[in-house]
């Protein structure tokens, strides 16, 4: 049964840069080709091989921020192209999830090799935010601080999570959000496609229902425009084209300081089933092999307790990048200090059976210890 996507995408340079490094793509997975916007928002139906929809915020500079995340864009759907043009059947959705996954990988390597072979662009790297819709259920691989939302009901719910220095120490417990969204170091990205040889992605899924809006940003949006202030004008506006410019107004109201994308897609058809109190919307991994799902399913970490956070005012964020050597270090010592905390899940259990059967243990020492004397007794009787 149909699910209609109905979807415009803007870019904005801001108010402070010269460049745009940003880029969106959206494309229809059974042609293989892009959309354009020329004449205001689309109706694209979704078909048996998916759609696409991806915003990329580039580093390196300007030549080579531009040039990164419009790679990104090219080589993911390229990636994707190729694996489904000698495919007679529609994929599964394990099939569609490791397509994402392979094709993202893929074009890591390929900025990474343009990079290396052309030392003008040394350094040049992009966040991704790549969604594909298969039927009624989102895809989403995630590299760097780009974000997805999803607008349900009056609330936006974040999709994604930032592969950034600052959710790290957030959830090692060494800073707290408020702090965090202040802090000179909250451009510091953790991954990013073409700075490394290897990537890791971040693959989540979210079940849609009909109404949902699903919002990708750059975070030139979404550093300044809060998730309550996306459901509110998510809800408050039904053209999907009016949403993007609202969005991007509001950012440039408040300063502009940096490039900014946004992606906007309701979603209807009959494909889909109304929302209910029932429903979920949030992070949700899905468990693939080759993603961030197998490196933390069995370290769960415990959180210390919030702390009062450190009213301060931000100071100017600048462009995203990878941490130095430093930072890397100050990382791995916060890494160290929540490893401490974690442990399996099973060890109340293990102690409280310990606590069961060590009197027992007493019990047999003592009659061993009563044994041996017994014997010695005897035999230096005889």
């Amino acid at each position: 049964r149909p699910v209609v996507a109905r979807v415009f995408a803007l870019t904005d340079v801001g108010r402070s840069r010269e460049h745009n490094e940003d880029t969106f793509l959206v494309a229809d997975l059974e042609t293989g080709r892009p959309v354009g916007f020329d004449d205001g928002a689309l109706d694209l139906p979704a078909s048996p091989r998916g759609l696409l929809f991806l915003v990329a915020d580039g580093m390196g500079g300007a030549a080579s921020g531009e040039l990164a995340s419009s790679m990104a864009g090219t080589l993911v759907l390229e990636g994707l192209r190729r694996q489904w043009s000698q495919a007679t059947t529609a994929p599964s959705p394990e099939q569609f999830a490791e397509a994402l996954r392979d094709s993202t990988m893929a074009a890591n390597v390929r900025i990474h090799e343009h990079a290396r072979e052309f030392p003008e662009h040394r350094g040049m790297g992009t966040t991704a935010t790549i969604a594909g819709l298969l039927g009624d259920r989102l895809f989403l691989v995630q590299v760097g601080d780009s974000r997805a939302y999803v607008v349900r009901d009056g609330a936006a719910q974040q999709i994604t999570k930032d592969q950034s220095l600052m959710q790290r120490l957030v959830e090692a417990g060494e800073l707290t959000p408020e702090e965090a969204e202040v802090s000179d170091r909250r451009n510091i990205i953790l991954q990013a496609l073409g700075p490394e040889a290897q990537v890791t992605v971040d693959l989540t899924h979210q079940q849609l229902r009909k109404g949902d809006t699903l919002i990708l940003c750059s975070d030139g949006l979404s550093g300044l425009v809060k998730a309550d202030e996306i459901a509110q004008l998510s809800t408050g506006e039904s053209d999907v084209r009016m949403l993007c410019r609202k969005l991007v107004d509001r950012a440039n109201h408040r300063g502009g300081p940096d490039n900014i994308t946004v992606v906007a897609v309701r979603f209807d058809g009959a494909g889909l089933l109304s929302s209910s109190g029932q429903d979920s919307v949030g992070y949700t991994a899905y468990p693939l092999a080759g993603t961030l799902f197998e490196q933390t399913r069995d370290t769960p970490i415990v959180p210390r307790a919030p702390r009062t956070p450190i009213k301060s005012d931000p100071a100017p964020k600048q462009g995203v990048r990878m941490p130095t050597r430093a930072e890397r270090r100050d990382l791995d010592e916060s890494e160290q200090a929540a490893s401490a905390q974690r442990r399996p899940l099973v060890e109340p259990d293990v102690a409280e059976r310990r606590a069961r059967v060590r009197p027992l243990l007493v019990l047999l020492a003592c009659v061993a210890v009563a044994a041996v004397v017994w014997t010695v007794v005897q035999l230096a009787r005889r």
